[in-house]
Parts: structure tokens; C-alpha cells; sequence
């Protein structure tokens, strides 16, 4: 049985930092692809960034480019976002997302197998 857990979330103010982490269980990153998406009130899910085949490639939206940077460390089985520079509207829960269908597109949630709980993001401005 596949399980992802996310934590590192929490509030912060405008210009802070923070590091997401989605540890796995029952699944291996190596392989495949793995996504952080993210849901704030009144608005669709979104695709935030990606991580594929073992860390090769890597996929951002336009809005974090620069700022935030996926990375996994297959050793331990987990996939991290650091998140720099934040910004009120980066405000949202954010889920970390594995098994991206083959041919998929990283940014299409309904494109992955296996999805985690969600962490909290506040941003204060």
C-alpha cells in the first residue's frame, strides 16, 4: 500500500522560507514522476513543480520559478520543496503527488495514481 505523508508546513511572513518534505512508503521515487500541486480557497488545484526519473528533470510553474526548487533524495525515499521568497499568494494547502501516469503531463492532477494528506502554507503579508 502506497502512502505519502507531507510535512514542513506552517506560517510565515512574506519574503520567508520554507521546506516541504513528502516522505513514501510502499513506493519507490527513483523512478517516475513525482509532483507537488497545491489548493487555495476559491481557486484550482495547480501544479506547482515536478521531479522525474530519478531527478533528471524538473518542472516548475511560471509563478514559482526561481523561487522554489524540487528535489528528492531516493535514499531516504522522499521528495522535498524548498520554498524561498514566499509571497501571500503563495498561501495554500499543498500535496504531494506520485506515480504520474506514463505519458502524463506534470502539471495535470488527475494524471497521478497516489496523493498525500496535505500540508498548510500561510503566508503573512
Amino acid at each position: 500500500q502506497v502512502q505519502l505523508v507531507e510535512s514542513g508546513g506552517g506560517s510565515v511572513q512574506a519574503g520567508g522560507s520554507l521546506r516541504l518534505s513528502c516522505a513514501a512508503s510502499g513506493y519507490t521515487y527513483s523512478s517516475n514522476c513525482m509532483g507537488w500541486f497545491r489548493l487555495a480557497p476559491g481557486k484550482e488545484r495547480e501544479g506547482v513543480a515536478a521531479i522525474c526519473t530519478g531527478g533528471g528533470s524538473t518542472y516548475y510553474t511560471d509563478s514559482v520559478k526561481g523561487r522554489f526548487t524540487i528535489s528528492q533524495d531516493n535514499a531516504k525515499n522522499t521528495v522535498y520543496l524548498q520554498m524561498n521568497s514566499l509571497k501571500p499568494e503563495d498561501t495554500a494547502m499543498y500535496y504531494c503527488a506520485a506515480a504520474l501516469i506514463p505519458g502524463g503531463s506534470w502539471y495535470l492532477a488527475d494524471e497521478y495514481n497516489y496523493w498525500g494528506q496535505g500540508t498548510q502554507v500561510t503566508v503573512s503579508s
